[in-house]
């Protein structure tokens, strides 16, 4: 039986999160279905996160065993061939029976995309937050530095997250403009749920003069949800890079 580690990347716009659903199309069985079939056996896959409806996945690591021989990169070729073009795979790998997708990782860095012309643009629909109301990737960044290191992020986990333990440690959190895209990204060593969407929603409070920079590190103390700013929505969310 072989342990195989497969990478793939996603656009999230048409399925409802990364996890297998009973009810409602995801990322996870249109790649074990694929995966059945062409290894000619009931495959299971372990992901390496949970991602919501609408968010998309540049880097995302599955794991699973399988008694089937076909050469990695056979299985990425048949595996190409066969998913939706919203779906691909880009590297696959034999490793040691103790690799798991989600327990071995040590860290993860997501990334948010904000447009803000003044209209929308068609090509960024599903792929980018519209935000058309002058936001300042300046005052923005100096808020996110204050993201960094570890702290208990209670005040940025949804109201449904299960996360007993609300301490994670944030690497690097910073934003940037490059024309009308200002892009915020974020690595840690795990997030809470929600965790990135609240940070941008709060960013864009103080773009939008509602928080000062220097209020971030009070939020964080306060352990309190209602101190945050509001969820962004899930478009602009990409899983970026996993870490091992």
């Amino acid at each position: 039986m072989r342990n195989v580690k497969m990478t793939i990347s996603y656009k999230g716009t048409a399925y409802h999160g990364f996890q297998r659903q009973n009810n409602a199309l995801s990322v996870q069985n249109v790649t074990e279905d694929v995966l059945s079939r062409l290894c000619g056996e009931g495959i299971s896959v372990n992901g390496c996160s949970r991602t919501d409806a609408g968010v998309h996945a540049r880097e995302f690591v599955l794991s699973f065993n399988t008694s089937s021989e076909i050469p990695c990169r056979n299985l990425v070729r048949g595996m190409n061939s066969l998913l939706p073009d919203d779906i691909a795979v880009r590297e696959c790998e034999d490793v040691p029976p103790d690799f798991h997708a989600r327990y071995s990782c040590t860290g993860k860095e997501y990334v948010y995309r904000i447009y803000c012309g003044a209209a929308p643009d068609p090509f960024l629909h599903g792929l980018a937050l519209w935000y058309p109301y002058g936001a300042d990737a300046d005052r923005m960044n100096e808020a996110a530095a204050l993201f960094e290191g570890t702290h208990d992020f209670s005040a940025f986990r949804g109201s449904l997250g299960a996360d007993k333990d609300p301490v994670r440690t944030v690497y690097r959190s910073m934003t940037a403009r490059d024309g009308d895209i200002i892009t915020f990204t974020v690595s840690g060593n795990g997030f809470l749920y929600n965790m990135v969407r609240i940070m941008t929603g709060t960013l864009l409070y103080v773009s939008e003069g509602k928080l000062s920079p220097a209020d971030i590190t009070d939020i964080i103390e306060s352990r309190q949800r209602r101190r945050a700013g509001v969820t962004a929505p899930p478009e602009g969310l990409y899983l970026n890079r996993v870490f091992y």
